[in-house]
């Protein structure tokens, strides 16, 4: 078939909701990494006076629970489909955020270790499925641009000021408050991975 020559302007025509929810199924995925990354090496070597590249050890021990979430977590989306492990996924990450406040501040090495262990193992959790979701959720003529679009669209909306509303709920409301913000984002994915169709079967056309 001949390919669409405005395929921004179809994909914002049909395909505006699929375009919206595979971007806020994405928000939990950064958020978590730059909470877990950017904002927590600013507050471990500022507020907790850890020496940079001690926390750059304990962020370099984390990425390697991301590095073993991602391939498992792509492998359950095989097999129980995408829906269930990004919902999962976004569930852990919503509960973390309440993790985020005693473990980060605690000023325990062991315990910033571990939560970021965590984060980053859910990271990669809820990010392994979305290499085969987001071209799931579009025809083939959109394909390529949709998937695209939804990816860093889902960028701006979960990282671009993720780092910068952190450090200022932080300086107004304390750690508990930007446990809240990971929360949040996780729910947003949640609710956005609940009204997805599952697209593990889906005939692509």
């Amino acid at each position: 078939h001949q390919p669409v020559k405005l395929p921004v302007v179809e994909l914002f025509t049909h395909h505006a909701a699929p375009l919206l929810l595979g971007a806020l199924v994405m928000v939990v995925c950064y958020a978590l990494f730059y909470i877990s990354t950017v904002f927590s090496l600013s507050y471990g070597t500022t507020t907790l006076s850890i020496p940079r590249p001690q926390f750059l050890s304990m962020l370099c021990v984390a990425v390697l629970f991301m590095a073993a979430a991602t391939p498992l977590s792509a492998l359950a989306g095989d097999r129980f489909g995408r829906r269930p492990v990004l919902i999962t996924a976004g569930c852990a990450a919503f509960l973390s955020g309440f993790l985020l406040s005693p473990m980060l501040g605690s000023g325990s090495t062991f315990q910033i270790t571990a939560f970021l262990c965590l984060e980053l193992f859910l990271m990669g959790a809820a990010f392994a499925p979305m290499g085969a979701l987001l071209p799931e959720m579009f025809p083939t003529a959109v394909r390529y641009t949709g998937a695209g679009a939804a990816y860093n669209l889902g960028g701006i909306l979960g990282a671009s000021l993720a780092p910068y509303i952190a450090q200022q709920l932080v300086l107004h409301g304390g750690l508990s408050w930007v446990g809240g913000y990971v929360s949040t984002a996780a729910a947003i994915s949640v609710l956005a991975a609940i009204a997805l169709k599952e697209t593990r079967d889906k005939e692509l056309t």
